[in-house]
Order: C-alpha cells, then sequence, then structure tokens
C-alpha cells in the first residue's frame, strides 16, 4: 500500500550554496620521514633486542594513510633488527572472524605483501586479569606471546561517551586488542563507565602484557594527520588524557547552527565506528554521550551506505529518516553483531525509509516545527569526515558571508534529482 501522506511531499525547498569551512591545516606531509625522525629521537629504542617478534596493531577505524603509518613504523622496527608482524586489533569488527579482520586491514592496504611481514589474525584470547568489578580482561594470543606490543591508534574524542580517557591507545589494547570476547566482556560493564574503567583495564594490560609503546596520531580537521606522538608505556595513561585535550581542539564541526535539517549523503564504519561522527551530527544512539556544545537539529537524514561499510550501517539509528537503498544495503548480521557487542542496540533501529532521496528529504522537512518553507536551514554534507566543502541553504546567506571561518564558493543553485529521486550533487 502506498504511504499517503496528508498534503503531499510537495513543499518548496531553498535553494544551496557551495561554502567552504576553514579550520587549522597543520599536518604531516612526509610520514615515513617523520616516524623515522621520532624513532632516532628516542633513546629507549635501542632497548629493543635484536629478533624480538614485535606485534604491530592495525585497527579497523578509516584513519587516513594508516597503510603508510604501519609500514613505517614495520621499517623501523626491522632497523632495529626486530621481527614484526601485524595483528588486527579491532574488537568484533570484521563479523567478528579471523578472516573477515584481516580483511577489513586488506582493505586498507594492510597486507603481508604491502607489509612485508606476516599478518597473524586471530581470535583466541587469554585472561590477563580482572577489573575491580570482576570483569575479566582478554588479550590477543599472538600478542601477548610477543616479545613486545606496538600499538598505533588516532586519539580522537568518543562518539558514545564523554570522560577524560575516549578513543585512543588505551582503547586500541583494552578494547581492539581484546578481540570479540574481550570486546564483549568490556561492553557488558555499560557505557556510562567507560571513561572510570579505560584506564583500569590500561593498567591490567600493561602490567601483564609486553607493551612497548604507542604511536599516538593527532588528526587535523580534514582527517589528515597533524602530528605524531611516540607514548612509552609508563607514560601512556597519564599522556593519553592530556593528548584528547588536544585532539579536541583539533576537530572539525558544521559551523552553521540550529539546522532544521541535515542531509548525510553518506554513512559508513570507516568513517566513524559510529557511521556517522556525534561529534559532528550532535547526535548519538548512546544516552551516555553529553557535549554540551553539539550542533542542534531537527532532521537527519542519510541518503547511502558507503561501498566500504559492506553493509554495516551502524549509526542509521540516529538518523530520522533515510531511503530505501540504504536499508537494501544493509548486512544486518554485521550491523547488529556490533551493536550488540557495543551494548548500544540503538545504533543499528532502521528509521523510516521513503522510495527516494527526494521524499525522504521532503518528509524530513514536512515534519520540522516552526518552519515557514522555503526558509528552511538546510545543510548538506558529504560525510562526517568531509566537512571543507558543505552546502548551506541561501537562507543562511548573511550569517555565512559574516563569518571568517566560513566562505561562499558559488551561486545558490535549485537541489537536483534524477529520474530516480536520487540527489545529484551540486
Amino acid at each position: 500500500m502506498a504511504l499517503i501522506i496528508e498534503g503531499g511531499l510537495n513543499l518548496p525547498m531553498p535553494k544551496m550554496v557551495p561554502i567552504r569551512q576553514k579550520f587549522s591545516t597543520a599536518e604531516v606531509k612526509d610520514i615515513p620521514a617523520e616516524i623515522q625522525k621520532l624513532f632516532h629521537q628516542e633513546a629507549r629504542m635501542k632497548t629493543i633486542r635484536k629478533g624480538s617478534r614485535i606485534a604491530v596493531t592495525g585497527g579497523s577505524r578509516g584513519i587516513q594513510a594508516i597503510d603508510k603509518v604501519i609500514l613505517a613504523v614495520i621499517r623501523e622496527l626491522k632497523s632495529l633488527g626486530a621481527e614484526p608482524f601485524v595483528v588486527p586489533a579491532m574488537g568484533s569488527h570484521g563479523g567478528a572472524t579471523a578472516e573477515g579482520q584481516k580483511k577489513v586491514l586488506a582493505g586498507y592496504g594492510i597486507t603481508e605483501e604491502t607489509m612485508g611481514v606476516p599478518v597473524r589474525s586471530s581470535m583466541e584470547v587469554e585472561e590477563i586479569g580482572k577489573l575491580g568489578n570482576g570483569v575479566p580482561v582478554y588479550l590477543d594470543k599472538e600478542a601477548l606471546h610477543s616479545d613486545g606490543i606496538v600499538v598505533i591508534n588516532r586519539v580522537k574524542p568518543h562518539t558514545a561517551f564523554k570522560a577524560d580517557y575516549e578513543s585512543g591507545l588505551i582503547k586500541m589494547l583494552a578494547i581492539g586488542l581484546g578481540k570479540h570476547k574481550g570486546a564483549t566482556a568490556f561492553h557488558s560493564c555499560g557505557m556510562d563507565m567507560f571513561g572510570e574503567l579505560l584506564p583500569q583495564l590500561g593498567k591490567v594490560v600493561l602490567a601483564k602484557a609486553p607493551v612497548l609503546f604507542g604511536l599516538a596520531i593527532l588528526e587535523n580537521a580534514y582527517d589528515h594527520p597533524a602530528r605524531f606522538e611516540i607514548v612509552w608505556s609508563q607514560d601512556l595513561i597519564a599522556r593519553e588524557k592530556v593528548l584528547l585535550v588536544e585532539a579536541k581542539s583539533l576537530m572539525p564541526q558544521i559551523i552553521p547552527d540550529n539546522l532544521d535539517l541535515l542531509i548525510v549523503h553518506e554513512l559508513g564504519k570507516e568513517i566513524s565506528g559510529s557511521g556517522m561522527d556525534p561529534n559532528i551530527t550532535g547526535r548519538s544512539a548512546s544516552p551516555f554521550f553529553q557535549k554540551p556544545d553539539a550542533l542542534k537539529v531537527q532532521r537527519i537524514v542519510v541518503l547511502n551506505l558507503t561501498a566500504a561499510t559492506k553493509g554495516n550501517a551502524c549509526g542509521i539509528g540516529v538518523a530520522d529518516l533515510t531511503t530505501k537503498k540504504v536499508v537494501d544495503a544493509m548486512d544486518r548480521d554485521y550491523t547488529y553483531i556490533n551493536a550488540i557487542t557495543s551494548g548500544v542496540l540503538a545504533t543499528a533501529r532502521i528509521p523510516i525509509h521513503m522510495p527516494t532521496d527526494q521524499e525522504a528529504i521532503q518528509l524530513a522537512l514536512k515534519t520540522c516545527a516552526r518552519v515557514e518553507h522555503p526558509r528552511s536551514r538546510i545543510i548538506w554534507i558529504k560525510n562526517t569526515l568531509s566537512l571543507e566543502k558543505i552546502l548551506a541553504s541561501e537562507t543562511m546567506l548573511p550569517e555565512i558571508k559574516a563569518n571568517p571561518q566560513l566562505e561562499v564558493l558559488g551561486e545558490p543553485k535549485a537541489m537536483q534529482f534524477d529520474g530516480k529521486g536520487n540527489l545529484l550533487l551540486l
């Protein structure tokens, strides 16, 4: 039965204006050279014995040039006489299978051929201790029985909770290397306890596992590495807290606020662990995400899944509307396993989905309160990582022109849709 909507879906829509958002452009241009410099500056690198089997972590997040970063670390370890290998550190991602996790790494260009070292993917873990509340702590067996672990991850705000410790090196050690069993055990504590338990769990791992150091990646607003820092195991817990503050200061945002509609062109796990970053959209499926300066928006519409997410639609649950093509492209198993492991079931909920982009956008506008159409305040973004060039409704032009962080790139144009109702990019 066709959906009958009172008054139809034919609201007048504002024209859209291309604009550029300006953020800090600090960036590491030559990744291998920078990592080589950091290794050479650290006298403690000489304590790594020749022939040492060193586990280097590879995660599932879409970190810019992560293959170059890991390869550079491997080369430096080899130059010290070590024998590095790569271990996936991604909790339950990749379908919670060894082969699936290896495929995730391959998708980022991290293979035995490209790295020149083995990629040892296994879901086998060993219990290495317990948290104060009795929850067991698990660690990847390959990493645990190596001569040393080098953990690589970006430090950045988490998408489901706010605390002194969020996403970073400790989380990679605690949940990433804990594999499916460890991630499930930790998530059972409840996300409201993560901020308190992450450093506690980190201490257990650091006491029981041969962690050498972490390579922290701090990204600029354009998703490129702003700088790297080597953090030795004994400094890791104290230092990560400081690094998170710096990471938050580098985050991009959607500068125009108080929106009626945010159109997200694509959602994907390689873009954010939450599909679309709540630090950008202002919304999270987790009730423990409290961000006082969060974006204010009435409706969010998601139009597509990325190809790289391979059907994992986690994050779709925070959208108000989506499209039939998104729901058809969902891999329910991947999406549900991810949601169940995290304990945030709402992330996998399927919102109202319309046959076309045009109908989804129209219905979103129709259900906005206190809007005089076509003067709705709309922002279009490609995804929550691509925030330099966005589209804004012409209603917002006066405030855009008055803001030095915003630059108008062209003339207002009407939104266009193809014969199937798909939104055509301006």
